[in-house]
């Protein structure tokens, strides 16, 4: 077994360790999840009964169970706000009981519309959000990023179902880099430190199931040196991941490039049981006509994307923040 496949192995085992992990925790949340969507159809059944109903009812329970919590007037309301949002009691147990209740009232304060929550609501059981990564991914707009954007690709013509429609949904346009959350005191100094910090949110960014090989990861090709910008396995997809990040906008020339590092994986580190490799273009901007006419005929699975620096910074500060090259730089640090 070389290094590449030992890396991608152990990744898998702790895949499935945090997944035995979070379904026993779900179970339990799952009955408490009911137990208060029980409670807050009850409560939207007797509401008429007055604007003290709710205050009464949480006094009595706290009387009537000193040692449990979760019965607050404010906690009470949003049972009662669950039950309501959620009428349907399938989609409470096929989804919704699969989260914590924490995650559950965030959606609620968060998330307006019913199907942009149930949205977000499947996106975190299938990746295992923790309530602050959830948070980040809804302030980040990524149901508008990836559920709703028009993705440029060639996966359906390149790769086949469903392998095709997962590269897709991995797919996020643009990603956010967001390492530095701005404070008004803010030095030089904390912006270097918050970076290296906040380094993984871009390993959030990709999705669930990448392991990380490696930043400038040496092939040779022909006697030549090539380096890739940065180099992952998927395990969902079973395949080699190569993303390239370029400092401007998009170039054709990219894709040819890229379509060139993708051969080479498949013929140098793939074997028989991986399926093929796929290449990610991340660029500060592009022309989308331009980026599919430059994919058309490339014979490879390549997929082109935007990146965004926050814009919540100040010119001055914005001056300071770290170059893709740092990125990069620091992500192979940060992993290592």
């Amino acid at each position: 077994m070389n290094q590449t496949d030992y890396l991608a192995t152990i990744q898998e085992i702790k895949s499935e360790i945090k997944k035995a992990q979070y379904r026993a925790t779900v179970k339990v949340n799952s009955e408490l999840l009911l137990l208060y969507y029980h409670i807050g159809q009850a409560i939207n059944r007797h509401k008429v009964w007055g604007n003290k109903f709710i205050e009464n009812l949480s006094r009595d329970l706290r009387m009537e169970y000193p040692d449990a919590k979760g019965y607050s007037v404010r906690n009470l309301k949003y049972m009662a706000k669950f039950a309501a949002l959620f009428p349907e009691k399938e989609i409470v147990q096929e989804v919704l009981a699969q989260l914590s209740w924490y995650h559950v009232v965030t959606l609620m304060d968060k998330v307006k519309e019913r199907s942009v929550l149930l949205w977000y609501a499947k996106q975190n059981v299938e990746n295992g959000w923790s309530r602050n990564v959830l948070v980040h991914q809804i302030e980040s707009n990524l149901y508008a990023r990836q559920a709703t954007a028009d993705k440029i690709s060639n996966f359906e013509n390149r790769l086949p179902s469903p392998q095709s429609e997962l590269a897709t949904q991995m797919m996020k346009d643009p990603y956010i880099f967001d390492f530095i959350p701005f404070k008004v005191d803010m030095l030089e100094r904390d912006i270097e430190n918050t970076m290296v910090a906040e380094v993984t949110k871009l390993l959030l960014e990709l999705g669930a199931g990448f392991a990380f090989l490696g930043n400038q990861y040496h092939l040779n090709v022909g006697g030549e040196d090539f380096y890739l910008d940065l180099l992952f396995y998927n395990l969902k997809l079973r395949c080699y991941v190569v993303i390239e990040l370029k400092t401007g906008d998009f170039k054709p020339e990219y894709a040819g490039k890229l379509n060139f590092y993708l051969t080479a994986v498949d013929n140098i580190l793939k074997t028989e049981q991986d399926a093929p490799t796929i290449g990610l273009l991340l660029c500060k901007g592009k022309n989308d006509l331009i980026a599919e006419y430059a994919l058309r005929d490339i014979n490879k699975p390549i997929g082109v994307s935007e990146y965004r620096i926050t814009d919540e910074i100040p010119e001055k500060f914005r001056q300071q923040l770290p170059s893709i090259e740092d990125i990069k730089n620091h992500i192979g640090k940060q992993m290592e």
